[in-house]
């Protein structure tokens, strides 16, 4: 193969990440990524905004999650690059600002999921413990957490990914756990199923504006699909493999997802679901009261969100690492340390940043989590908007080799449902705008030093170096 040309402050030589996924740990890395943080600690406040009918903002979040999943799988088969969104916002639009905006996001994304993951898997923690700590000890534990993903996510991909295997299936037997008792329970008469058929919406809210709030929460539980594309330098033949992998991995999320949401409500009244941090370990213990699932569940539940950091802290950092070996963000961020394959610096950097949004966000634990998550969602809702117009956008520019084509009314509809779900129209809390105006304010300060430092490097901005079938770009 030809050499080509690293991004300016690279390392000489190789620079391709390994190959180490196949259908099956592609499979896990997206169910591991999906499951976790959004459920185990969000029932709660998603059945505050609805009441016991929880399960209807999550099914509706599935149904917005699959159509930008269709999206994303034309894109990610028809470009198998690491990047995701951001590459192909550059390939359609080739503005260098949009570019890094929507990549600055996506990164964001993943750090304030992985911030609240580190919040979750601080409180249940402190819980199996049995230490009654405050807010400050919480946060503590969650700094070191981000700290040990960190040491994790530098050892390599192999290792992350059997991480990842192992942590996804102690997170499915703790949901199986829930779904298992619930059910017993309830078949028991100690349950109401009827609450689980009941909107109890707060006085000032409609029910549709109810059920959109509700979804605009619970997609932050849908949402982890969108990272495994990130991970397409390092899968194998992903143009193959990833509609079928993707397209199951989200039906058997939803499916429990919604098994979940009925036992809880059915179990626990929604007040008490909405002020507990650790929801899914109190719907344990009430459907279970005479099993030790008081040190247990929340055992498994620290597993279960500290799969979701290590994912999006993988996703960040991969992210990162693909948009400077393409050019667009500083090449100090695409070095790869040469014995682990990882990259090392934008591991580093993205740390740094979850670090920072975990100190800044001090509420109660369950409001600080609910005000993440929601900012989780609702810079990936925005994300989301441009991915499916990038689809209808990239249907002029074709490719060589065999793709995955997705209905042309799945993007418009995507990009529409995406788009209102961003709007204040869907009653979204208002510090969720907040935390994602700072990030975004962070965004548009390093943009203008990435620019200053391309033109002291003399370095062109070409969105057609991106292009994967013409000479010169990258492998």
């Amino acid at each position: 193969m030809e050499a080509v040309a690293t991004p300016t402050g690279a390392p000489p030589g190789d620079n391709r990440l390994a190959r180490v996924m196949g259908p099956k740990l592609l499979l896990l890395f997206i169910i591991g990524d999906i499951l976790g943080t959004g459920i185990y600690a969000l029932t709660g406040q998603v059945a505050h905004e609805v009441g016991g009918a929880a399960w209807v903002p999550f099914l509706v979040a599935f149904g917005v999650a699959l159509l930008t999943a269709l999206s994303y799988l034309e894109l990610v088969t028809k470009y198998p690059q690491a990047a995701g969104a951001a590459l192909y916002v550059h390939k359609a639009f080739g503005v260098h600002f949009l570019t890094f905006i929507v990549c600055f996001a996506v990164m964001c994304s993943g750090l304030t999921s992985a911030a609240t993951a580190s919040r979750a898997f601080a409180a249940n923690m402190f819980l199996a413990l049995g230490v009654k700590a405050d807010g400050g000890v919480v946060m503590a534990g969650a700094l070191g957490f981000l700290l040990l993903i960190m040491l994790l996510t530098l050892r390599g991909a192999a290792h992350s990914i059997k991480t990842n295997v192992v942590l996804t299936l102690v997170e499915l037997s703790g949901l199986l756990l829930v779904i298992v008792l619930g059910y017993y329970a309830i078949a028991g008469g100690q349950a109401d199923l009827s609450r689980a058929i009941a909107f109890d919406t707060p006085e000032d809210k409609s029910i549709f504006l109810a059920i959109t709030s509700a979804t605009t929460l619970a997609f932050f539980a849908m949402v982890g699909f969108e990272d495994s594309v990130n991970m397409a330098e390092e899968t194998h033949s992903p143009s193959r493999i990833f509609p079928k992998v993707m397209l199951t991995g989200l039906g058997i999320t939803a499916v429990i997802y919604v098994l979940v949401s009925i036992c809880s409500v059915a179990l626990v009244p929604v007040g008490e679901l909405a002020a507990s941090a650790t929801p899914l370990v109190l719907v344990v213990k009430r459907a279970a009261p005479g099993l030790p699932t008081e040190t247990i569940m929340p055992i498994i539940s620290m597993f279960a969100v500290a799969n979701t950091a290590l994912m999006n802290m993988m996703m960040a950092s991969r992210l990162l690492y693909g948009m400077a070996n393409q050019g667009v963000l500083p090449g100090f961020l695409a070095r790869v340390h040469a014995r682990t394959r990882t990259p090392w610096t934008a591991i580093l950097f993205t740390t740094a940043i979850g670090l920072g949004l975990t100190i800044l966000v001090s509420r109660s634990e369950s409001q600080a989590v609910r005000a993440l998550g929601g900012t989780t969602a609702l810079l990936l809702l925005g994300v989301f908007t441009f991915v499916n117009i990038c689809v209808l956008v990239l249907r002029r520019k074709r490719v060589e080799h065999q793709h995955f084509r997705t209905p042309t009314w799945v993007p418009w509809l995507g990009a529409a449902t995406c788009l209102f779900l961003v709007t204040p129209l869907t009653g979204r809390d208002p510090v969720q705008y907040r935390v994602a105006g700072w990030l975004l304010l962070l965004g548009i300060v390093m943009w203008l030093i990435t620019l200053a430092t391309h033109r002291k490097s003399g370095m062109r901005l070409d969105p057609e170096r991106l292009d994967p079938d013409k000479p010169g770009s990258p492998p």
